[in-house]
């Protein structure tokens, strides 16, 4: 069987993706670059935005229309909220879909695509992208009223970390960095006696090869063992958190149903992290126009990025997702306001990031190469992305350089023959 993949959405999808690619190939099935090519094709959807599940329905319709024959499954988060959609939003009646598999049910895609269970429980073993990803976790406890995702997931599941260790082992033989990736990755081990920074620690004991990259965390659970590995073992987790804060504004976050932080507990906690580090790259994400979010509520978010150390920030204009309680807050925000807030956080976005990448300029990164040709570039530690002027230099190389500006003005890595023990000093305040 010739089988096409297509992901929507977040991290924690794609290695589903990757999950489901290992389990093909361990199948003897063929995974196939093009739907054109493809006998079945499955679209791991999303839904956190109005336009990803639209861009799903859009992409689908095409694939259906150019090749009728094909056989589709919508898996993901958009797919385990099927029910809950009109009819005429249902991706279970869109041309070709036979089936819809809810979130990540790998036991029922390996039914759908027949495969034996067996195949299907044995995790990743290599990865199609340069970096590898780990889930290390599934579902949400929080009830945050804007995330149709939680409603998806379901609740905070965490993996074994015997399991999560033989997978990343795996993984180390093929890629140099390896991501930690989840819904709510934080709230790893609550269910199983453990912690977060137990699992990390135990990664870097028993994977050495590898640096670990942590994706998306709540500021507030990055406890003492986290920042101890991230202040004190360079070579083995990279010194960048994204942290979340969706508005700066207390009144917002309560709206939001955010209520384990606040405007000042989140600040507190990311000054004593950057305390630690002489080099951070920090971002978040930001809702702009969330209802009932005013002029003074914006404007706090606003001083509040532009005060922090942020090196970039993902900024959304609200999008309301049906059976999710912000629908039912009323006081909505024009969605011309609330893209027009977005564009003035952007824009601090923007302005951060061109500062940090200026006041890294000469100073040691650990780079990963990425791309080919053109297309080469490498990921810095603190998750910069720098050109590499080095024909010889293949996907996945890694080494220590010295960041500089090329040519054009670009920001570059150059190969240098220092050990990445710790990174320099930086001058904080050029950051800020």
């Amino acid at each position: 069987m010739r089988v096409f993949l297509r992901t929507f959405g977040c991290r924690a999808n794609h290695y589903d993706t990757e999950a489901v690619r290992a389990m093909l190939d361990a199948g003897g099935h063929a995974i196939v670059s093009s739907v054109g090519e493809a006998d079945v094709a499955v679209f791991n959807s999303c839904a956190v935005t109005t336009e990803a599940e639209a861009e799903l329905r859009k992409v689908v319709r095409r694939a259906a229309r150019d090749h009728p024959e094909l056989r589709s499954i919508v898996m993901g988060c958009a797919a385990a909220l099927d029910d809950q959609r009109p009819v005429s939003l249902q991706a279970r009646t869109l041309p070709t879909v036979e089936r819809v598999v809810a979130g990540a049910d790998l036991m029922a895609l390996a039914n759908a695509l027949d495969v034996s269970p067996e195949v299907a429980a044995r995790g990743t073993i290599a990865q199609s992208t340069t970096r590898a990803l780990l889930r290390v976790q599934d579902g949400c406890d929080e009830h945050c009223t804007f995330c149709a995702t939680r409603i998806a997931r379901g609740k905070n599941r965490s993996r074994s970390a015997d399991s999560l260790i033989d997978e990343a082992k795996r993984l180390a033989d093929r890629h140099s960095e390896i991501v930690i990736t989840g819904i709510h990755i934080g709230s790893y081990g609550v269910d199983v006696g453990s912690t977060l920074g137990a699992l990390l620690s135990r990664l870097v004991r028993e994977v050495p090869l590898a640096r670990f990259r942590l994706s998306s965390i709540e500021a507030t659970e990055l406890d003492d063992e986290l920042v101890e590995l991230l202040a004190d073992a360079p070579n083995h987790v990279v010194p960048h958190v994204h942290a979340p804060l969706q508005s700066g504004s207390d009144t917002v976050l309560h709206r939001m149903g955010r209520n384990w932080y606040t405007a000042a507990t989140y600040e507190r906690a990311i000054d004593q992290l950057a305390s630690r580090l002489d080099v951070l790259g920090l971002g978040a994400d930001l809702i702009a126009g969330f209802p009932g979010e005013t002029p003074a509520d914006h404007e706090a978010t606003l001083r509040f990025a532009e005060r922090l150390p942020f090196t970039y920030l993902h900024v959304f204009p609200y999008s309301p997702r049906p059976g999710t309680a912000a629908t039912r807050l009323g006081s909505p925000v024009s969605p011309v306001v609330a893209q027009r807030r977005a564009a003035e956080l952007r824009r601090v976005g923007a302005e951060k990031a061109a500062a940090y990448a200026a006041n890294r300029i000469g100073g040691l990164a650990d780079a990963i190469v990425v791309g080919r040709g053109n297309a080469r570039k490498a990921i810095t530690g603190d998750y910069l992305t720098v050109a590499v002027h080095d024909s010889a230099a293949e996907p996945g190389d890694r080494f220590v350089g010295t960041l500089e500006r090329d040519t054009s003005g670009a920001l570059a890595v150059r190969r240098s023959s220092e050990t990445l023990t710790a990174y320099p000093t930086l001058n904080a305040q050029a950051i800020l």
